[in-house]
């Protein structure tokens, strides 16, 4: 009954926010570190007082819960400011939710009286769709726009085309007569810069003049990329997907999802890329797509009112971004449900798909790779694959779920070293440094040098006829008039052994540098560089089981599939499976990766093989640690982010984690109608509390409500200057009825309306289970522990993350005295049968005689307060 009656209240909630403002992210919570930077501050310090007498159940409504005063009926004229939220602070989701089902209801009520109202009707319900609408378009020719623009400047680091100075390589020798089959990428209108300075195109001095001129072109992407970053948008750093998973869970992050972000974000990707880091524009793009999203909720007052609603587009954004990343609409779609979306309604399902079709849509239309796909490496395979190649298929699930572990690891332990020591601090050099070894170490090795994504293209290629890789250069003992998809498996050249050490040793380079590059403060994504890492180590794999079969076709294991003449290995299929093992290693993402991977391929044949590898790389990363590379940067970063997968099966109750500790401060309340502006202005002007509790008097200590220092301060200045006769001395009524005053008293201001008169509460005895469930699946930010009607303390979201931190550093939490005695809390009355007096805190006072154990004695500190 209760559940239910918490939501069909009449009523707005309001409720204090859960984390402390701060400049920056490291001042939220240092989560990754073994001591935690938990000051007590606003959300530590905001309740004393006490509940409605009687017992309470694990969860209950403190105010009058089959009222039916309506927030509306008790404003002359709404408060501007009251409701909103400040930076880096969490969103109360059920006041979201309680303000969108009263919008709605308020245009349903209108929609007959006229025709305006019912066009007024319509707008609001095709709003979301036309926002994400807009949202897929916008993303779609962003992504195609850096696309086209990544290309190009990757390129211009090798040379440049004269004939057309906006061609790449590949569209500069596209209308050429001059090109032949075996070099096809060398045309007249091609100049490299070694030509086009000293004049040679072969020679030692061409090698050193075009090793020079790449080492100048990635350190100047790198720096103008770094400079953008630095001096006009911070936030357009790293991936964006920890804040994104953040932002959706409720947390307010004010900027990074603003214009400049995206502007930025936008220009220094392609400079990122273009620059030969390690790194790739796929996720980034979800940042892209939801700077779009963002932008675009504010044309619509549904969204841009409504911080709940905004974040059913940002869900629905994401799936976009991955859309237009990976040529990926249903994987898009996926992606956002199960890595990044908190909240996520079946309409949000439904227009996510749409924007993502939108997306691919438009990417489709300008079609940056002229390969009429969405993506450089989409592949069609041929070949089924035969029951043995489980084995290989699983040990490159191995090796993703070891790499993932390792790079999880080392780039936390790297990015905890780069926030601790100086090094962090020169941010600029740090991406220099880094630029200039990658590229230093890249330009030798013709697989290191490729674009990131044109070696995961080679990689996954089949070989054919038309293939001049020195990856296919295989010896042709058979007639060579054989048709492409049917080409037997033949014994490796001297061009695939030489590949193959090429590949060893952009392996050992990709592995190291990634782990440093991810996280410097420039855009880079993660997927790119784990599927090529996974698609490596796939190939060379997928070569030796190859050649193996060929040599020892009589295995029993290859008898019966691999006869002489049969084409019965794949490795660019190889190549597939361990990119998505990899990627999965370090994203512990598994039907998403599984989904995307098959829309790049095009077939339902191989959707076994990639799951065999994807969930054994799940379960190897997972005996290692159970958090993904972006729970773990979460987790470094501080952010309130209560993971809804991780589960929680400690045994302790409320009271081991509430607030306030023995130790702490007293904390304050109000009372319902005996305080004045002046005590509450002194209450906020010498306190930090970010709220506080609202009881009808000192002898009640009935729980009327909770009030938020914002909104408080808000709704005061608001009133003196749109009131007259507000003055210090003005009695504060929160109550629905103003008490009697003396006629020469001054005017008293109502501040009932911006009461939360239904703060949730547990009991100390609930479990610590309950509550984080209660937590997750609510939004709470704040809850109060109470024991027979008395309010103990309470609960904030991050008291749960200080507490679950401290459970993974195996440190006890240290529970208040009173908690080891028999009876643990004290009753709301005397011996006497009248309520105690309650003022500010709660002790305890040793009993010198036994006594029965409801004689207990409580005294209670006195404070002035009140």
């Amino acid at each position: 009954m209760e559940s239910e009656q918490l939501f069909h209240r009449g009523y707005y909630r309001n409720s204090y926010n859960s984390i402390t403002s701060a400049s920056s992210d490291e001042e939220l919570l240092d989560g990754a570190g073994v001591i935690m930077d938990f000051q007590t501050s606003e959300d530590d310090n905001l309740l004393d007082g006490d509940a409605s007498i009687g017992t309470h159940y694990t969860m209950t409504n403190g105010g009058n819960i089959n009222s039916s005063t309506h927030l509306l009926d008790l404003l002359d004229e709404p408060i501007p400011g009251v409701g909103t939220y400040d930076d880096f602070h969490t969103i109360d989701w059920v006041r979201e939710k309680c303000k969108d089902r009263e919008r709605h209801r308020r245009i349903n009520s209108k929609k007959k009286e006229s025709a305006w109202e019912m066009t007024k009707s319509l707008y609001d319900a095709w709003s979301g769709w036309l926002v994400v609408t807009l949202t897929g378009l916008a993303s779609g020719a962003l992504a195609g726009l850096i696309d086209i623009a990544a290309d190009w400047m990757t390129d211009l680091k090798e040379g440049i085309c004269l004939s057309a100075l906006w061609f790449n390589h590949e569209q500069c020798c596209w209308g050429s007569n001059e090109t032949t089959f075996e070099e096809r990428d060398k045309c007249p209108q091609w100049k490299t810069w070694a030509e086009l300075i000293i004049g040679q195109a072969e020679g030692p001095g061409s090698y050193i003049m075009n090793y020079i001129m790449y080492i100048f072109w990635a350190l100047s992407f790198a720096f103008l990329a770094v400079s953008l970053v630095k001096v006009f948008a911070p936030y357009a750093c790293g991936s964006g997907i920890p804040e994104i998973k953040t932002i959706l869970s409720g947390f307010i992050i004010r900027g990074y999802l603003g214009k400049w972000t995206l502007m930025i974000k936008t220009i220094t990707l392609v400079l990122a890329v273009a620059s030969g880091l390690s790194l790739g524009k796929e996720g980034p793009l979800v940042h892209v797509a939801c700077c779009c999203g963002n932008i675009f909720s504010y044309l619509f007052p549904k969204y841009s009112t409504n911080e709940a609603k905004k974040r059913e587009v940002l869900s629905a954004a994401s799936a976009a971004g991955v859309s237009v990343a990976f040529g990926a609409p249903i994987g898009g779609v996926l992606f956002s449900l199960e890595e990044v979306s908190y909240y996520f309604p079946l309409k949000t399902l439904w227009r996510s798909f749409f924007a993502a079709l939108v997306a691919a849509f438009v990417l489709r239309s300008i079609n940056p790779f002229g390969n009429s796909r969405l993506v450089l490496f989409y592949v069609e395979y041929h070949t089924p694959w035969y029951l043995f190649e489980l084995l290989p298929f699983i040990l490159l699930g191995v090796f993703g779920g070891l790499w993932g572990a390792f790079f999880i690891r080392a780039n936390i332990a790297w990015c905890r070293r780069r926030k601790s020591t100086k090094f962090g601090k020169y941010p600029v050099l740090e991406v220099i440094i880094v630029a200039a070894i990658t590229a230093v170490i890249a330009f030798p090795n013709p697989y290191t040098r490729l674009n990131t994504s044109e070696l995961i293209k080679e990689l996954f290629t089949d070989c054919g006829p038309l293939e001049s890789s020195s990856l296919c250069d295989y010896r042709n003992d058979m007639n060579a008039s054989k048709i492409v998809d049917d080409i037997p498996d033949r014994p490796a050249g001297t061009g695939v052994y030489s590949a193959i050490w090429q590949l060893c040793l952009a392996l050992i380079f990709k592995i190291i540098m990634t782990v440093f590059t991810f996280g410097i403060k420039v855009p880079s994504g993660l997927f790119i560089p784990s599927m090529a890492i996974g698609a490596i180590a796939g190939r060379i794999v997928g070569i030796a089981v190859e050649q193996l079969a060929y040599y020892h076709h009589d295995w029993f294991i290859f008898k019966e599939w691999c006869e002489v003449g049969a084409d019965c290995i794949t490795p660019g299929l190889y190549a597939m499976v361990g990119a998505a093992a990899c990627l999965g290693g370090v994203t512990r993402m598994t039907v998403s990766l599984v989904v995307i991977v098959f829309e790049l391929t095009g077939g339902l044949e191989y959707i076994v093989p990639l799951m065999a590898a994807v969930m054994t790389s799940k379960w190897v990363g997972d005996a290692f640690g159970r958090e993904g590379i972006y729970e773990a940067h979460i987790r470094l970063n501080g952010y309130p982010f209560l993971d809804a997968k991780e589960e929680f099966t400690h045994t302790t109750l409320a009271a081991d984690v509430m607030r306030p500790r023995r130790s702490d401060p007293p904390l304050a309340v109000l009372t319902q109608d005996n305080m004045t502006v002046e005590d509450i202005e002194n209450l906020i002007n010498e306190t930090s509390y970010n709220g506080f509790p609202v009881i009808m008097s000192k002898e009640s200590q009935r729980l009327v409500g909770f009030a938020l220092r914002r909104d408080l301060t808000i709704a005061i200045e608001s009133a003196r200057k749109k009131q007259e006769g507000i003055v210090g001395s003005s009695r504060v009524c929160f109550a629905q009825h103003t008490p009697s005053l003396p006629a020469e008293s001054p005017r008293p201001l109502k501040l009932r309306s911006i009461l939360d008169m239904s703060p949730f509460t547990v009991t100390d005895h609930t479990p610590m289970e309950i509550v984080v469930d209660i937590f997750r699946k609510l939004g709470l930010r704040q809850c109060l522990v109470t024991h027979n009607g008395i309010v103990l303390g309470i609960i904030t979201k991050k008291n749960i993350l200080e507490h679950l931190e401290q459970l993974k550093q195996h440190v006890e939490p240290l529970a208040p005295p009173w908690h080891y005695n028999k009876k643990r809390y004290p009753p709301s009355y005397g011996p006497d049968g009248k309520p105690r007096p309650r003022l500010n805190n709660v002790q305890l006072k040793p009993i010198a005689e036994e006594r029965e154990e409801t004689e207990e004695e409580v005294h209670l500190l006195n404070s002035t307060t009140l």
